[in-house]
């Protein structure tokens, strides 16, 4: 069964195709019109003129009536294309009914049908005109009167019949190139689409192994921590430490070191739904924001860090591990690219919260910055690196913001960041998200 995206798409493309279908009706009301005028007013072939101009107008009128239903409904699937192309094999078979049958050079134009309908119907539908284009170009052979025209094929270029051939070949053939290219085209954009969400998919399973592997180790990790913030606490109290000063600094690193790896491990639990604090601390987003670098910058060995605030409102927010880690990921990534000096900027308007970290590094290599955001594709050169920037695209995708990594002209690389502000602030009235 397919899934409700596949289905959209596929609903997408039709709707694009059933366009396409529109614009070539129009080309055939005009073609008509132009054939029946040459017929009538320069080779002076006889023609019942008023049933012709019916059919003509329920053509004409069918068209709009097209244009007017699919410029407001785009869910178009394989049984609206098939009523579309039936009608324009009915109209077909009705002017070639009344122009001649089989006589008639025109009656070729069942290949052009039967050519769309392989590249827009389902296989069934296909072969279901093919019978029906069958059946009509027999019931012309049988009942149509044919066209009287002079039994002159043998004169090349100059017998009317050989002439309309090639009209017709030339009319196949340039439609066929123009409408099938354009067709093919939304079919390549759909499958592209479509081959992005399976890699979206796969990614998304990568990530839910990758968090119970977390998960699990974060478990396992939890008790052998505690013992060893016992036995610290434990040495704090010891006079060997306590009448000594380097140990007793040397004794508090530890202690820090050692908090920072057990606020790890909750973040990850809590990320798993697998721990819950008593609830999400309320605040702001530029409180949040200044929290984040502030500990961040607190912990890390760098040379200069600059960072730009620049909020249009200043909206309630609760503290979000995922998030957290998400811009922690990023100024990690800057930091071990350009230990010097790293910049972080941040600010917003309506709608959206755009944060652009940069740094001096080398920046990204080119086979990189084309698959950046996939996983272990990493600047470090080590094996399993390069997950960091993935877990930044997936949490700012799951959010419905993007990411986007370049190389700065004057050395180094530019990571900026776009989430919508509805994603991640507290609503006012509820007191949760939105």
């Amino acid at each position: 069964m397919k899934s409700t995206e596949q289905s959209r798409l596929d609903h997408l493309t039709g709707h694009r195709n059933m366009l396409l279908l529109i614009q070539l009706r129009w080309f055939a009301v005009a073609g008509q019109i132009a054939t029946i005028a040459v017929a009538k007013l320069m080779l002076d072939i006889h023609l019942p003129m008023p049933q012709m101009v019916e059919v003509l107008a329920c053509l004409i009128g069918f068209n709009i009536a097209s244009h007017l239903r699919w410029h407001e409904q785009r869910n178009v699937g394989n049984h609206e294309l098939l009523l579309a192309l039936s009608v324009d094999v009915a109209a077909l078979t009705l002017q070639l009914y009344l122009s001649g049958g089989t006589t008639n050079p025109f009656v070729f134009l069942y290949l052009l049908q039967i050519a769309l309908c392989a590249m827009l119907l389902e296989a069934w539908s296909t072969w279901a005109m093919v019978v029906v284009c069958t059946l009509c170009v027999a019931a012309l052979a049988l009942l149509a009167r044919p066209l009287d025209l002079p039994l002159d094929h043998d004169r090349g270029l100059a017998s009317f019949y050989v002439l309309g051939l090639l009209l017709c070949f030339m009319l196949n053939a340039a439609l066929l190139v123009v409408f099938m290219t354009r067709i093919q085209d939304n079919l390549r954009l759909r499958d592209a689409r479509l081959a992005n969400l399976r890699q979206q998919a796969a990614e998304q399973e990568h990530i839910i192994r990758m968090g119970l592997l977390a998960s699990g180790a974060a478990h396992e990790l939890g008790t052998p921590l505690s013992t060893l913030a016992v036995i610290l606490g434990d040495w704090r109290r010891m006079p060997l430490f306590r009448q000594n000063p380097e140990m007793l600094d040397e004794l508090t690193d530890m202690q820090g070191e050692l908090a920072r790896c057990k606020a790890i491990v909750t973040g990850i639990l809590m990320s798993a739904g697998e721990a819950r604090g008593e609830g999400a601390e309320r605040s702001t987003l530029q409180a949040f924001l200044e929290q984040v670098v502030t500990q961040w910058r607190g912990t890390r060995e760098l040379g200069q860090f600059e960072f730009e605030l620049k909020l249009k409102t200043d909206l309630p927010l609760a503290a979000d591990t995922t998030l957290r880690q998400m811009i922690c990921n990023v100024l990690d990534n800057a930091q071990e690219a350009s230990p010097a000096w790293v910049r972080m900027s941040a600010h917003s308007d309506d709608d959206w919260l755009t944060l652009q970290v940069t740094d001096r590094g080398p920046g990204f290599a080119a086979e990189v910055l084309r698959q950046i955001g996939k996983p272990y594709q990493s600047t470090k050169g080590r094996q399993g690196g390069g997950l960091g920037l993935f877990l930044v695209f997936n949490v700012a995708r799951t959010l419905g913001g993007t990411v986007r990594a370049e190389n700065r002209p004057d050395g180094g690389a530019v990571v900026t960041l776009r989430l919508p502000l509805r994603a991640i602030t507290l609503d006012d009235n509820s007191g949760h998200g939105s």
